[in-house]
């Protein structure tokens, strides 16, 4: 029966397109290369190479089965990783929660930074209002959290803060609002507003409602996208407007009283008192740079 050695000289041979450069990535000579791809032929029963060229070819065989020979070689590599990395208590899963407006680009950077470091801990990514971000964490659903800081939350988790995000008023250009050269607070008021809101109806406190009407969302590119299609005006974070203002998508407003724009303050969140494995905590040290200019 065939092993996972012959496996690979198959593999390498194939990659690399001798069986003498296969011997020197693997470190064998050229004749136990030669025999031990003979050896997968006899047990497979099927020619993988042809022989009769100056370097040695694939079959249409050895075509078909390669791609079996690499899932197989890929997955008693993660077998392997993933048993090393329980020997260093690395944790299986990680779940991270984050306010929709959070997704940054940095963000999924981040991320694949992480598959590379730990790649056999699996990342479960929830996004949501920070008020729900905030209850996943309470009740143990999620192990960190991204969220906007929320002054009446007062609940046994531990805070920390990473810095700010810049938000915008905006309106689509066809909008009322958007003919104003500055928008008063009562110019807002009979234009409706689309707002963020948890699954349980709570909007974040940073954010004001300043119109007699709104919709709502848990997804602020879904605010986005109801913006965009002129059913309101909204604040939406300055990073995911940024295309759609210069594409004249969306229109960027000027109100009386903002001097600035609405700076969000972030926290990071995760359970009181629960321990941290190499892979969570690599993260969670990360992410404090998130915001980082």
């Amino acid at each position: 029966m065939y092993n996972l050695e012959q496996l690979r000289m198959f593999v390498e041979t194939a990659n690399l397109g001798s069986f003498s450069a296969c011997a020197r990535k693997l470190g064998k000579v050229q004749s136990a290369v030669s025999q031990g791809i003979a050896n997968l032929e006899v047990d497979l029963d099927r020619q993988l190479f042809d022989r009769s060229t100056r370097k040695p070819s694939l079959t249409p065989a050895g075509e078909r089965l390669l791609s079996y020979a690499q899932a197989i070689l890929l997955q008693m590599d993660e077998l392997d990783s993933a048993a090393q990395a329980m020997g260093r208590q690395e944790e299986t899963l990680i779940r991270l929660a984050v306010d929709s407006a959070l997704l940054l680009p940095n963000l999924y950077v981040l991320l694949a930074r992480f598959e590379r470091q730990f790649p056999a801990t699996d990342i479960e990514l929830v996004s949501s209002t920070s008020l729900d971000v905030l209850e996943s964490v309470e009740h143990n659903q999620a192990d960190i959290g991204l969220t906007f800081v929320e002054f009446d939350f007062n609940r046994d988790v531990e805070l920390g803060y990473i810095g700010g995000l810049n938000f915008h008023p905006v309106c689509h250009p066809q909008h009322p609002l958007a003919q104003l050269s500055e928008v008063t607070a009562g110019d807002l008021l009979p234009h409706r507003q689309v707002m963020p809101r948890s699954a349980k109806g709570n909007a974040p406190t940073q954010l004001p409602l300043l119109s007699s009407k709104a919709w709502y969302c848990n997804s602020y590119t879904a605010i986005q996208s109801l913006v965009k299609e002129g059913i309101g005006w909204a604040y939406l974070p300055a990073y995911l407007i940024e295309q759609d203002v210069q594409a004249d998508k969306l229109n960027k407003m000027i109100l009386a009283f903002d001097h600035k724009p609405w700076k969000l303050s972030i926290e990071m969140v995760r359970p009181k008192n629960k321990a941290m494995g190499p892979a969570l905590a690599w993260l969670y040290n990360e992410l404090k740079q998130l915001l980082d200019e």
